[in-house]
């Protein structure tokens, strides 16, 4: 199996707290030797059975292929991707899955996974071909939330959501062209939010695909907000309907239907 290299206190730390795949061995800077978060790190290796080393600053630098590393690298098996059926336990009452429609910068996907966790958000599908992989720089961007969030890498995006649909979990996708403000529709039942790629948005298929269209209104000169921005705006808002679930509300209620908007 092949290995990749995390770096950073928080995705080490989310790794071995995790247990979602092994690592080699950890690497710490001897500089940092005694500081006591380290010494913490280096205490929990040892007794998940994780071999810890100690080496100058350059050899991390090596290894991470960067300087960001914080004095501490980890060398850890291959991420094990989900399936879209593995998505399909849920975390809440109802299900709450993240579809991401190409994200390209890993700072972005970072940040939407991080948010994703925090949100309780049960999975997330991103497709194999035009976007970021999870590397160590995603799971850095994320704080080491990644560790925790069940990803499952699809080859077609829009099959992923239609097998999701078939299942009676709603795509919604975000769109600046929807007539329906994020905060009019109703969150409290089984549903997918897709966001598109930068600058461009939604894929026309994938968007024909969604069943519902939700837009957040912008009150400014610009368009639209950054992708991991808005899409934390909305998972939230998610968040915060699912919580007052028992609470009348005004929210749009979809009609049942399992046809995309292009069907």
């Amino acid at each position: 199996m092949e290995m990749e290299v995390l770096y950073g206190v928080h995705p080490v730390e989310e790794a071995l707290r995790s247990g979602a795949r092994s690592l080699d061995h950890v690497m710490i800077a001897r500089e940092r030797r005694d500081d006591q978060k380290m010494l913490r790190i280096a205490e929990a290796c040892r007794t998940a059975g994780v071999r810890v080393r100690f080496d100058n600053r350059d050899a991390l630098d090596r290894l991470a292929r960067s300087d960001t590393h914080q004095g501490i690298v980890a060398v850890a098996r291959e991420r094990k991707f989900a399936g879209i059926s593995d998505l399909l336990a849920k975390r809440g009452q109802y299900h709450f899955v993240l579809a991401l429609d190409g994200i390209e910068d890993p700072h972005n996907l970072g940040a939407l996974l991080r948010t994703a966790e925090g949100a309780g958000v049960d999975g997330v599908v991103i497709p194999e071909r035009r976007s970021a992989p999870i590397t160590a720089t995603v799971v850095k961007a994320s704080a080491g939330a990644s560790e925790h969030v069940r990803v499952a890498r699809v080859t077609n995006l829009v099959r992923a959501l239609e097998e999701l649909k078939a299942n009676n979990i709603w795509c919604v996708g975000l769109d600046e062209r929807a007539t329906v403000d994020y905060d009019q529709f109703d969150f409290r039942l089984d549903c997918a939010l897709v966001l598109g790629r930068e600058g461009e948005g939604l894929h026309d298929l994938v968007r024909r695909t969604c069943d519902h269209l939700v837009r957040i209104p912008m009150a400014g000169q610009v368009a639209s907000l950054n992708v991991s921005v808005a899409g934390a705006v909305v998972m939230y808002e998610a968040a915060r309907q699912r919580r007052a679930v028992n609470q009348p509300g005004e929210a749009v209620r979809p009609k049942k239907s399992q046809r995309g908007l292009g069907s």
